[in-house]
């Protein structure tokens, strides 16, 4: 699950940083609304956290460029202005939730969470395939009711996988989904996290499936 923050108060922005990583999340930042707009036109993200007195373009703006562009990807409005003509012009623009500063950590990632369920179209925070279970809030995945013993990437591997499971996830898609910018993460080493999740979950009807040249894909063997 990829996030994009874009805010110009650096210290604001480290706690979020610190706050959604330790979550779990990959998490990259931008600190003006032209490097939003770049960012978000050449990658793919999960959520946009949006605040909205960037420099050089205003928030306001930075979001419908985004939905012009045909983009659904969920977006919470951070803004130290909390009047009502702001939150009408920002969720006509497409916003998805709004925040004022200053505001509790704990609430923004509840929103956090409940805007990515919503961009994955689910009201659960526990997603499931067959006898696998994730648990998106507490990080924790189960196969048939028992706990599995995860690193923090393959939690995050699995968790891309059971978002689309039953469909082809491509490598690419996998470093772009896993991988914060500056990360160096190679076709290999995503090979290597999913040999060893493999070891971990391929219980019962459970596998991973390979596509020679294309990537993998979550399925239920027939029974």
């Amino acid at each position: 699950m990829r996030i994009l923050i874009a805010e110009d108060d650096q210290v604001l922005a480290d706690g979020l940083l610190r706050s959604l990583r330790n979550s779990g999340y990959a998490v990259d930042q931008v600190s003006s609304g032209t490097e939003a707009d770049a960012a978000l036109s050449s990658h793919e993200f999960d959520l946009l956290i949006l605040d909205l007195g960037l420099p050089k373009l205003h928030g306001f703006e930075v979001l419908r460029k985004l939905r012009a562009r045909g983009s659904a990807v969920p977006v919470l409005i951070l803004t130290a202005a909390d009047g009502i003509e702001q939150r009408v012009k920002g969720l006509d623009l497409g916003a998805d939730d709004y925040m004022a500063k200053p505001f509790a950590l704990a609430e923004l990632e509840a929103r956090v969470r409940a805007l990515t369920r919503r961009g994955l179209g689910t009201a659960s925070n526990v997603i499931k395939h067959g006898p696998l279970s994730f648990d998106a809030t507490g990080r924790v995945a189960y196969i048939n009711d028992q706990m599995i013993d995860l690193s923090a990437r393959e939690l995050s591997l699995l968790e891309v996988l059971l978002q689309r499971a039953g469909r082809l996830v491509s490598k690419d898609q996998l470093v772009e989904r896993l991988c914060e910018w500056g990360e160096e993460v190679s076709n290999n080493a995503i090979e290597v996290y999913i040999h060893r999740l493999r070891k971990k979950i391929e219980q019962g009807p459970i596998r991973i499936a390979t596509v020679r040249g294309l990537g993998y894909c979550l399925e239920k063997i027939p029974g």
